[in-house]
């Protein structure tokens, strides 16, 4: 990897757009307000990503006592969900769908899928069914991911891009709050904890379909069904905004290039992706930060409550609560720091700090301990605060400015699906350890991979601030594309 800088940070010294904090001229205060509406429609894709992960981990111990599950049966649900496996097939789809057809076809019929997979799962009773419902959703989740931050940054003006993709990372953050909120207050009780203060009305729903005879668990789990109808009906929200969002302007220019040039098709595309020197190095890079990031990430999106109640002794509630308020801080963050920074100041020291934030936060909770109570509200601020301006913000804003237009989307789709293919494995051996070793062990691993994910992206950090993706893409591909 010693030339991916020069490839990745290709730029002028002398350029104005560059890293000297020089803003480029914006296309005007319409564009802005425009960009801003269509941000905030794409946006709720990464609301329902976010959700459908949370939602499934909220109620993961009550699946599992109502159904009986075992944790490799819990390891298994991670592998195929929005989390992971299922993301990664979607995120294929969706790619080349977005480039050959255009990112409108995406938001015209996704939420639909998603849909299903919420519907399958407010209604499963067993195990196989379960697993269906995780894996549709999982799927739409995925197809959704490279069109939505392909969107955003095709629609979004020089100085206000990395805000925009902030933005759609607010949401990221807003969808699990609400969902942790709701798992709190509609939470059932335990011995050493009472139940959250809607649990009635999920007694209510669950009477309406259940015998007198039914057993607690049976009734427990309808506190699930509920919050992921909550999903189901924000995806029909986001459906009828999204369908109506216009086609991005840099696909449409890209596409009657292609047919006026007569150039190759997406499908021969794919095959320049893995031959172009700089396409190569640029994977690579974003592989390096992201998979291991989202090995971390993906295990305490899935499984955070589930490890809080039996590594670290809290009730259900308390499981909830926590999470709740550590996104809470995201939301903040990412808003107050990522969104209002990230075009404005050098991005190579931010991210090193929001990722050195993360690698704290983990080493206080091995070695100070999950059992300790302080460790636990450390751990939860300050993971929070990397979460909002570490690397899956970054992610987002560099993936979507280092390929070409042609394939930007597709690119993605295939860096999503190596991210949580990679966390779906993982998922299933992080379940083995965590049985097996404990959660001392998973947490020095942890660390290791966030270790790995701060080095790759402070040596290279990419220099794309301030310029436009067509300005990128020349300065990187020139004539290679």
């Amino acid at each position: 990897m010693n030339n991916i800088s020069n490839n990745i940070n290709t730029h002028s010294a002398k350029s104005p757009s560059g890293d000297l904090g020089v803003k480029a001229p914006l296309r005007g205060l319409g564009a802005s307000k425009g960009s801003l509406k269509s941000t905030i429609a794409v946006s709720l894709t990464n609301y329902l990503d976010a959700g459908a992960i949370v939602a499934g981990a909220s109620g993961l111990t009550l699946w599992q006592n109502y159904l009986g599950l075992t944790e490799g049966n819990l390891g298994w649900l991670n592998a195929i969900s929005a989390n992971c496996f299922g993301a990664a097939i979607g995120a294929i789809i969706g790619g080349f769908l977005a480039d050959k057809y255009g990112r409108k076809t995406i938001y015209t019929y996704n939420m639909l899928v998603y849909m299903l997979g919420i519907a399958i799962i407010m209604f499963s009773i067993t195990f196989p069914m379960l697993l269906l419902g995780f894996l549709v959703t999982g799927i739409s989740v995925g197809a959704g991911v490279p069109a939505s931050w392909t969107y955003i940054s095709e629609s979004s003006e020089v100085g206000n891009r990395g805000r925009n993709i902030g933005i759609s990372q607010f949401a990221w953050g807003v969808g699990p709050t609400i969902i942790l909120v709701l798992g709190m207050l509609l939470a059932p009780g335990k011995d050493d904890a009472s139940a959250g203060v809607l649990f009635g009305f999920v007694q209510k729903v669950a009477a309406l379909f259940l015998s007198d005879g039914a057993s607690v668990a049976t009734v427990n789990v309808f506190s699930s069904r509920i919050i992921f109808g909550s999903l189901f009906v924000v995806a029909f929200i986001a459906w009828m905004l999204q369908r109506k969002l216009e086609e991005s302007k840099d696909w449409e220019e890209s596409k009657a290039t292609q047919l006026k040039t007569k150039q190759p098709g997406i499908f021969s595309s794919f095959g320049t992706l893995f031959t172009n020197k700089v396409n190569v190095k640029t994977m690579l890079f974003l592989a390096g930060i992201y998979i291991t990031w989202n090995f971390v990430a993906g295990v305490m999106g899935m499984f955070q409550p589930h490890i809080f109640e039996t590594a670290g002794g809290l009730s259900s509630t308390q499981a909830n609560m926590l999470p709740a308020i550590q996104w809470l801080i995201i939301i903040a963050v990412t808003y107050l720091g990522f969104a209002m920074f990230v075009d404005k100041i050098n991005q190579r020291w931010f991210y090193f700090i929001g990722t050195s934030i993360g690698i704290a936060a983990w080493v206080i909770l091995v070695f100070v301990g999950i059992k300790n109570l302080s460790a636990l509200w450390t751990f939860t601020i300050l993971w929070g605060i990397h979460n909002g301006i570490g690397v899956q913000a970054f992610y987002a804003l560099w993936s979507s400015e280092l390929f070409p237009s042609k394939y930007r989307a597709a690119a993605q789709g295939i860096m999503f699906f190596a991210v949580r293919g990679g966390a779906a494995i993982w998922s299933i051996g992080f379940t083995s350890i965590y049985a097996t070793a404990g959660f001392n062990t998973a947490g020095y691993i942890m660390i290791g991979f966030l270790v790995f994910a701060l080095i790759v992206g402070t040596v290279w950090t990419p220099k794309t601030r301030g310029k436009t993706l067509k300005q990128i893409t020349e300065e990187r591909y020139g004539d290679e594309i």
